[in-house]
């Protein structure tokens, strides 16, 4: 991060012709397990990640927002005595979102210049929204000393990306972003709140595979997905999936269709699989945490149908590497994006070496390697 730190201040004085007074930090995630569970009130299991969306910034007092994007030369500015409207240019929706919520709570802010800079890779479900609205979130709480707890933080940023963007996320991603913890992984309960910091073994790496298919959840099925969980819950007569059991489910199987059926089937599973999980995890258990893992990919490919063909065929060359001795599986929204492993440290090159030679051969597609560890959340960084 201190490279990134370096040109992000460097920038800043370039563009601004002044110093940046603070440089903050938010991570990227990555979800061990509990997939598409944080919008049905379920359970999540994310750790924050070291990749990283970094924003300098320094107050003005004339209202003026200016903003410059560093990793593709993107500039945008607004004003904050005018009403707050979507802009042309679709990342920067993401920052005048979190501006519009936090001046409803907060309105006596007085403007600010902001460089964005960050590692987390774009469109790979690794959350690099979140991070963004994140970080802008608390540059905006510490420039200005504003009173906001982490939660209500996660919870505003959650509403940019819903009602700003467009984007119906569920919480789970900036809540991880903001409350992330080192060497932990957290088990969310995605109604009440509630955390449970979960250790990861410390002869466990996270490796994350991007498969370099692309994918933009805006625009792809993650909607009619909730849209069908929430004619399960109708039909079950349940607030949300969250509250079905599988004996439910199975009464009311021929009142539902087969897709929607389905759909609530590896809702209702995921949920269970994601508390089972943490116990695992928790217990060094990684046996059955890799094979909580294998199932939750095969839900998600067969009952929620959001893999994609060269996502299964990493599961399955990663999975040919590891065996008993670590878990793999889609990670995020889907319809292409990432794997997730949780494997012996020492057999780390052992996989890569695999996906090397086998992934390209069998899909025509290069991936990228992301050897990771659990971090903690936003916050300032040293300069």
């Amino acid at each position: 991060m201190q490279k990134m730190i370096k040109e992000i201040q460097l920038l800043f004085g370039k563009k601004y012709g002044y110093s940046a007074g603070l440089i903050v930090q938010a991570p990227g995630r990555v979800n061990l397990i509990g997939e598409h569970t944080d919008y049905n009130d379920g359970f999540v299991l994310p750790c924050a990640i070291n990749y990283n969306t970094l924003i300098a910034s320094r107050p003005r007092t004339d209202y003026q927002v200016n903003m410059i994007a560093a990793d593709f030369d993107g500039k945008d500015s607004f004003e904050l005595n005018k009403p707050i409207t979507q802009s042309e240019n679709s990342w920067a929706n993401y920052v005048r979102g979190v501006f519009k919520y936090i001046q409803e709570i907060h309105p006596d802010f007085t403007g600010v210049d902001l460089v964005i800079h960050g590692n987390v890779p774009l469109g790979a479900g690794l959350s690099s929204s979140a991070a963004l609205e994140v970080s802008v979130a608390t540059t905006l709480k510490t420039l200005y000393n504003l009173t906001i707890d982490p939660k209500e933080l996660a919870k505003i940023c959650q509403r940019a990306e819903n009602q700003f963007v467009g984007m119906n996320c569920g919480i789970m991603d900036q809540f991880i972003s903001t409350l992330g913890e080192k060497d932990h992984a957290l088990l969310i309960d995605c109604r009440s709140l509630e955390t449970k910091s979960i250790p990861i073994p410390s002869d466990l790496s996270v490796v994350i595979i991007n498969s370099n298919v692309k994918h933009g959840l805006v625009d792809s099925e993650y909607n009619l997905r909730r849209q069908q969980c929430e004619e399960a819950a109708n039909i079950l007569n349940v607030q949300k999936l969250r509250d079905a059991t599988i004996e439910l489910l199975e009464q009311q199987k021929e009142n539902m269709n087969d897709v929607v059926y389905r759909r609530a089937r590896h809702i209702i599973t995921e949920n269970a699989r994601t508390l089972e999980a943490a116990t695992a995890l928790s217990e060094n258990n990684i046996t059955r945490m890799a094979e909580l893992m294998q199932e939750s990919h095969h839900s998600m490919k067969d009952d929620f149908e959001i893999t994609a063909p060269a996502v299964d065929a990493l599961v399955d060359i990663v999975k040919a590497v590891l065996g008993d001795k670590g878990g793999v599986r889609m990670t995020g929204g889907g319809f292409g994006g990432c794997v997730v492993a949780l494997a012996p440290t020492e057999m780390v090159d052992d996989i890569r070496q695999a996906v090397e030679k086998e992934y390209q051969a069998q899909t025509g597609l290069k991936e990228s390697f992301y050897l990771c560890h659990a971090t903690n959340g936003a916050g300032s960084v040293n300069q």
